[in-house]
């Protein structure tokens, strides 16, 4: 009898496992990854994509104080006014391309490929998703440098124990801190200056416990509560509260680790800060937004990310998945941004 017929029956099984031998099936649906969740990938739910044709480029910028100035003045009889003044500025983005690429042993797929093994587990759909997960990391990282980063922008409030200068403001997590107050006056600032009420506040993760746990949201809730529905506070809740359109909260995580020393898991974003913005849901012309994520369609196939596969030297036994990225965190409008620094100690 071979040793599968011999595994065919239970009593043969615990025969052959008593004398040594281990099972090496897998199970076919369950596996164990550490990929993140999908939802937790924010980038371009904080800032609009705008595609561009070229890698560099120029963009209009109208002058404000012009746009913003009542130009319309008295007809003389007889005459007429002067031509009302309105101008523009140019500015430049250029992007850059960014690459990985993972291979996949042709002969060892082969393994796989007899066993009948599980989609899932496939050298070549794992290692394409494996591509897709590092670029989306990959962009909430240039995000991180680009936008959520107190030395990006001119505004840029810092917490305190006592706000006692224009800049800064009481720690979130100080139960007496009038957070509501706070962003009513931050809300008018952007008015004035940016013409523009913010719509997107985004929060690092320790800034949003400290809100959702603060009085100032709490009390507005804890009516509203039953011990099978307890009422508790959210980003719906905060938004509503503070009369934001959308609020997000940055619960991306990575290991900032080198490959081989222990994992030393990160939020990818300061989990202390946040920021209120403004931005359109769409590229405008007629519309300013504090920022841009520009994207360059770099094959020509419509997309800013990009997979291909493609067959290693001759001999090797091998193939490669390859992913591209063509992006720039371009800032547009300092008065559409105030960023809070150190939300809470």
């Amino acid at each position: 009898m071979g040793m599968r017929e011999q595994h065919a029956t239970a009593a043969g099984l615990q025969v052959s496992i008593a004398k040594g031998w281990k099972p090496n099936m897998y199970l076919t649906n369950m596996a164990i990854a550490a990929f993140e969740e999908p939802s937790f990938y924010v980038a371009p739910d904080i800032f609009p994509i705008l595609p561009v044709t070229f890698a560099t480029g120029n963009y209009y910028v109208f002058n404000k104080d012009e746009l913003a100035k009542d130009q319309v003045q008295r007809k003389p009889a007889f005459g007429k006014v002067a031509p009302a003044v309105f101008s523009h500025d140019e500015a430049t983005y250029s992007v850059d391309v960014d690459q990985i690429i993972v291979g996949v042993d042709q002969i060892s797929a082969l393994n796989y490929q007899r066993a009948n093994a599980p989609a899932t587990i496939d050298p070549r759909r794992a290692k394409t998703r494996l591509v897709a997960e590092q670029m989306k990391m990959h962009l909430d990282n240039t995000f991180a440098k680009g936008f959520f980063n107190k030395d990006v922008w001119s505004n840029v409030k810092s917490g305190a124990e006592n706000a006692s200068e224009s800049n800064a403001f009481e720690f979130f997590s100080d139960a007496n801190a009038d957070i509501v107050g706070l962003f009513d006056d931050y809300k008018r600032d952007m008015l004035l200056s940016g013409r523009r009420l913010p719509n997107r506040l985004t929060l690092g993760y320790d800034t949003y416990v400290a809100m959702k746990n603060h009085p100032q949201f709490l009390n507005r809730v804890v009516s509203g509560g039953s011990t099978p529905n307890p009422a508790l506070v959210n980003e719906q809740v905060i938004a509503a509260v503070l009369g934001i359109d959308q609020v997000k909260v940055l619960y991306a995580t990575q290991n900032t680790a080198n490959l081989g020393q222990k994992a030393n898991m990160q939020f990818t974003f300061n989990a202390k800060d946040a920021m209120l913005t403004y931005a359109p849901a769409n590229p405008s012309l007629e519309e300013p937004s504090a920022g841009y994520i520009i994207t360059w369609d770099m094959l020509g196939n419509g997309a800013y990310m990009a997979t291909d596969a493609f067959e290693g030297e001759k001999g090797t036994h091998s193939e490669f998945v390859e992913g591209l990225m063509s992006t720039s965190m371009k800032k547009t409008c300092d008065d559409l941004c105030i960023y809070l620094s150190g939300c809470v100690k």
